[in-house]
């Protein structure tokens, strides 16, 4: 059996050499490995969750009734998601350009990664994997206000890619799209992958990176090393980050009314040229990345 292990998979290697970007997922590929992986990943996340998850994720899980002994089905994810707030998980083979990414949210989509981390590395690894997209982000797109928020992340997009697309000089152009690709990045990192939210007097993780860490997701609530400031769209857009280490700076949201708030100020911020030269830094902006905007089809 080759199985679906993250990086090591036949059948994704394929796809991607191919140039399928949307596939489906070939559950009957799935090893007793990647079966145990994903039982050990989820098994050792319960009390943790019980602990830091902020509410709506718990509730997510719930009504997802996902499967702790075996990696879910996308289709039954589905079944249980869609009737909520209209999102679907959408299998992909990887990386997708970020216009893509974010228009596939705009349509109520979640790209989603169908592997498995390798049973020997469960503590991290660099590339999402089913764990991380379907245990870290779905169970919060079950939450109304919060799905609404990730639409309006791929409407920000949009707008986004129309004001680049009218720009008429080539190099402007590019400089301006690398900038507003890299203030949208950050702030998607600080927020859907990596955000706090208050719950009550107390603060709990939202982020999709800290809910499938089983080392941060403690870290990120108890750790004096954590900076922990209330979100401010200034220093997201503008505050590098790293992906190979804990997150020694977190934000706070109040809500997702208010998360949801400031995509709007995001947008305006945009539309007033504020968004043009932010500070340079990771995250890296790809050509690919940077091409899904100027020939997006509006």
């Amino acid at each position: 059996m080759e199985g679906l292990t993250t990086t090591k998979s036949p059948f994704i290697e394929k796809a991607q050499q191919s140039g399928e970007r949307f596939i489906h997922q070939p559950y009957e590929l799935y090893s007793e490995e990647n079966h145990q992986a994903w039982a050990n990943l989820y098994s050792r996340m319960q009390s943790k969750w019980q602990k830091y998850a902020n509410p709506k994720f718990l509730e997510g899980v719930s009504k997802l009734n996902l499967d702790p002994n075996r990696v879910p089905k996308i289709d039954e994810i589905n079944t249980f998601l869609s009737p909520l707030t209209g999102f679907a998980a959408k299998p992909v083979s990887g990386y997708i350009p970020a216009f893509t990414f974010f228009d596939c949210l705009r349509n109520r989509d979640f790209p989603t990664t169908i592997t498995v981390r390798d049973i020997s590395k469960l503590d991290y690894l660099p590339e999402p994997d089913m764990f991380h997209d379907v245990a870290g982000h779905v169970p919060m797109h079950t939450d109304k206000a919060f799905a609404d928020t990730l639409v309006r992340f791929g409407e920000f997009a949009l707008s986004a890619a129309l004001v680049i697309q009218e720009i008429k000089d080539k190099e402007v152009q590019i400089q301006r799209a690398k900038s507003v690709i890299k203030a949208l990045a950050r702030f998607f990192w600080f927020t859907v992958e990596f955000g706090l939210i208050r719950s009550g007097k107390e603060l709990r993780a939202y982020g999709s990176g800290l809910l499938s860490s089983y080392g941060e997701l403690t870290h990120c609530i108890e750790s004096p090393e954590v900076q922990r400031y209330p979100i401010q769209l200034e220093w997201t857009v503008n505050q590098y980050f790293e992906i190979d280490h804990y997150q020694p700076l977190l934000f706070i949201v109040d809500s997702f009314d208010h998360l949801f708030s400031l995509v709007n100020e995001l947008e305006v911020w945009l539309k007033d040229g504020r968004l043009n030269n932010v500070s340079p830094g990771e995250p890296f902006v790809s050509e690919d990345d940077i091409q899904s905007f100027l020939t997006a089809k509006l």
